[in-house]
């Protein structure tokens, strides 16, 4: 299992690095408990900041130390190479090794293993990332999904002290990233090694990440608790106002085997997503929202396909100028929902602050985090 809060390491990180047009600038200690993502925008620093940890940027100035032990520091000329530091990385592209068939890239990675890291075994990996039937296999003949847990297990058996994953879906469609979610999900507890996630997909951070740095050119914005970090920090305007997300947390209560469905309890209020069959009863889960996957209702509605339906308070409207659209706040109880109507809509409705509502989400919107 994970540490603690109170035996986790702590990666210290005063440092920075400058290219034309783009600076970085950080000064953060992450509590290296289970997970943590790095947040932002495309161009925000996310991967550069990661570089650093990694020792991949020799230039950066400043220093990055992990529990205890300094890794650089420029005011005294110390830097630790990046094949020196206890770390795993991940990387957008694999960069498996074409040579040597899936047994070999696993082998090779084994054999050079951190001294003193993770106690990680071939056999463990293997089974955790369900690579039997894939072991003969050369590169070339594996699909993007299984190259990327290829690519994650063979750093896991480098047994690296601090896994650094660098957006490993990006390349991925829908498809092959709702195969691979779990395995990563899995990671921190299956294993005990922390884990920070660098992604500009709010979904994915939501899921696979406990606390949360934001990033905005080249400096933090925000971080803390997941949930709290994405909901109520305002990193949203980094995206389109349309766009928008919520994130809930709740609890597995049932799963229904037969329809497929799994049953969540948010706060003593229920409804159901495909099933999360990695689950068991009474396990935390973190869903997002999108804002065009919510319908409002005034009334308490009847005679409907829609399944999940919450009570709430409607808190705010945001009416887009120059646009067809308004974003609007529901609060079901410690979250804060968020629905993209028409402004035609919200007229006609007569929706304002303070009123009851319904929030209405389709079950199938939910299908992008399976």
């Amino acid at each position: 299992m994970s540490a603690s809060a109170e035996s986790a390491p702590v990666l210290s990180i005063k440092a920075g690095i400058t290219y034309p047009g783009f600076t970085l600038d950080v000064d953060q200690e992450l509590v290296l408990s289970r997970s943590v993502g790095l947040f932002g925008a495309s161009g925000s620093g996310k991967s550069t900041l990661l570089r650093v940890i990694a020792g991949f940027e020799k230039e950066a100035r400043g220093r990055v130390g992990y529990d205890g032990e300094c890794w650089q520091d420029s005011d005294r000329n110390d830097f630790l190479p990046a094949w020196r530091r206890p770390v795993g990385f991940v990387f957008q592209d694999t960069r498996l090794f074409g040579h040597r068939d899936v047994a070999g890239n696993l082998r090779f990675a084994a054999s050079r293993g951190t001294p003193g890291g993770a106690p990680v075994e071939l056999g463990d990996v293997v089974a955790a990332f369900d690579l039997q039937a894939l072991l003969s296999r050369r590169v070339e003949a594996l699909s993007g999904g299984e190259r990327q847990r290829v690519a994650i297990a063979r750093t896991l058996l480098s047994r690296p002290r601090i896994l650094l994953l660098d957006e490993p879906l990006a390349a991925l469609d829908t498809g092959r990233k709702s195969d691979i979610l779990p395995y990563l999900e899995s990671l921190p507890d299956r294993f005990g090694i922390p884990v920070i996630y660098v992604s500009h997909a709010i979904e994915e951070v939501a899921r696979l990440c406990d606390r949360v740095i934001v990033l905005s050119q080249g400096r933090i914005a925000g971080t803390g608790n997941t949930t709290d970090v994405l909901n109520h920090l305002g990193i949203h305007a980094q995206q389109s106002p349309l766009g928008q997300v919520a994130v809930i947390d709740a609890k597995v209560v049932e799963q229904l085997a037969e329809f497929q469905l799994t049953r969540l309890d948010h706060f003593g209020q229920f409804f159901v997503v495909p099933t999360l069959t990695h689950l068991s009863v009474g396990s935390q889960v973190r869903l997002s929202i999108r804002a065009s996957d919510v319908a409002i209702a005034t009334e308490a509605p009847r005679g409907l396909s829609v399944r999940n339906i919450l009570r709430g308070t409607l808190a705010g409207i945001e009416l887009h100028p120059n646009s067809a659209f308004a974003l609007v706040s529901i609060d079901i109880g410690n979250t804060m929902l968020k629905a993209e109507l028409t402004r035609h809509a919200v007229e006609e409705l007569q929706l304002r602050a303070g009123m009851p509502v319904f929030a209405l989400v389709k079950t199938a919107s939910f299908d992008h985090r399976r």
